[in-house]
């Protein structure tokens, strides 16, 4: 598969969203989800996860949220619609507008990354911080098909 001449990708991923999961489990599965996409491109895939509590230092989310709360001042968010319509309403001093909307998907949960998954992941760790920076090499097809092997050994 060709990609735009093999540039590589960088996924930047923020925990905080995910609070009921935990760190490890969902950094987990950011990390095969990665993995899946630099073996189907043959890209590298920058990942870098945002250090927990580093969401609060997001200046954007910080400066729009002060015009959401001003909007629905007065007005109780009793359902996800209304919640939606006063965050969609929402205009800033300098004329953004906030767009909004519900997501009804459904996400799987418990989701289980066994070892053997986990140890084929092809990473380089950084050597700053290696455990939130590191690129995901591709693996071969051979390599494939041994982890696959490895994965089905352990269920």
């Amino acid at each position: 598969m060709e990609c735009f001449g093999k540039e590589p990708l960088s996924w930047f991923y923020q925990p905080a969203h995910h609070r009921r999961l935990r760190w490890q489990q969902w950094g987990s599965c950011a990390t095969v989800e990665a993995r899946a996409s630099a073996n189907e491109t043959g890209l590298v895939i920058t990942v870098a996860h945002h250090p927990p509590g580093t969401s609060k230092w997001n200046r954007i989310e910080h400066r729009l949220f002060a015009f959401i709360t001003q909007n629905w001042r007065g007005k109780p968010p009793v359902s996800h619609e209304v919640i939606v319509q006063l965050i969609g309403a929402t205009t800033t001093a300098n004329g953004l507008d906030v767009q909004c909307c519900l997501d009804e998907n459904d996400y799987p949960k418990a989701i289980k990354i066994s070892d053997a998954e986990m140890n084929a992941i092809n990473i380089d760790r950084d050597p700053f911080h290696g455990v939130w920076n590191y690129p995901i090499l591709p693996t071969s097809a051979e390599s494939d098909n041994a982890i696959a092997k490895s994965i089905a050994d352990d269920r």
